[in-house]
C-alpha cells in the first residue's frame, strides 16, 4: 500500500514527515534524503507495530480526503477553533440545531 507523507519545514528547523493515516508517527531529518530515509524507517516500525499488536491497517487515504482537511483546518484556523470544535459548530449550524452568530 502506498501513503502520504506530509513533507514540512519551517526556518532554522530540520525536515519533519507526518503521515495523516498514521497520527503520532513522525520523522526528522537535517536534509531531504535524511528525512525521506528516517520517514521510511519510521513507517515501517510504526506498521509493524500496530501488526504486531493486533491493530488494523487503515487504508490509504485519498489525496482528495487529505485537501478536504487542510481546507477545514485553515477554516477553523481562522475561526479561532480546533477542527473538532469547527467541525460540531459547522453540522449543528448545517442541522439548525444552531445559529452562527450576526
Amino acid at each position: 500500500m502506498n501513503y502520504i507523507a506530509y513533507l514540512h519545514k519551517d526556518k532554522k528547523s530540520d525536515f519533519g514527515v507526518s503521515f495523516p493515516d498514521f497520527p503520532g508517527c513522525v520523522t526528522a531529518g537535517k536534509t531531504l534524503e535524511e528525512a525521506r530515509r528516517l520517514a521510511v524507517e519510521a513507517l515501517e516500525m510504526h506498521i509493524a507495530g500496530m501488526i504486531e499488536d493486533g491493530e488494523e491497517l487503515p487504508e490509504p487515504a485519498a489525496l482528495d480526503d487529505l485537501t478536504q482537511i487542510e481546507q477545514i483546518d485553515r477554516r477553523a484556523k481562522e475561526a479561532g477553533m480546533t477542527r473538532s470544535a469547527f467541525m460540531v459548530q459547522s453540522a449543528l449550524h448545517a442541522t439548525g440545531k444552531i445559529r452562527r452568530p450576526a
